[in-house]
């Protein structure tokens, strides 16, 4: 049985009910502090990160006092123009698929009728396997996010 959240939320289950304690976050600044790249992250490597390695390179960044924004991206040459700029200047690219630049990737005359969005996803798909057969050439780390749709 979760615990119940008091105040306006009370139908809210408390999302780590008394038999799931919360474990604090270790302070990145931390594990990084010796750190002078983020290829001295153990397993780093040039092409698309996910899972543990993506975690924690956001980690470092973090620790780094540095950002790494996203770059939506609606065609191959805007993902290419993303991975060489990231690349001249020796950092990590983020790329993301909106539900707009992934209609437009797959092509504006497919079907993306509300409620199915087939170019959408096709498009967000599509996107994310250019990404992950081309980044490693760029030689850098690379992180994509293809779920950002907006819930409509």
């Amino acid at each position: 049985a979760s615990q119940q959240a008091s105040g306006p939320f009370e139908s809210v289950p408390h999302p780590f009910p008394p038999e799931h304690p919360t474990v604090a976050m270790a302070d990145p600044r931390v594990q990084f502090k010796d750190m002078k790249t983020y290829w001295e992250i153990p397993g780093m490597k040039a092409g698309v990160i996910t899972g543990k390695l993506a975690w924690s390179l956001l980690q470092y960044c973090k620790a780094k006092n540095f950002a790494l924004p996203a770059f939506n991206c609606t065609s191959t040459s805007t993902c290419n123009s993303v991975l060489e700029a990231a690349a001249k200047i020796g950092m990590p690219a983020y790329i993301q698929f909106s539900e707009g630049g992934s209609c437009f990737f797959a092509g504006k005359g497919l079907p993306n009728d509300k409620g199915k969005l087939q170019a959408s996803i096709l498009g967000a798909c599509a996107g994310a396997q250019y990404v992950r057969h081309v980044a490693g050439a760029y030689g850098i780390p690379v992180l994509t996010h293809s779920d950002h749709c907006a819930k409509k």
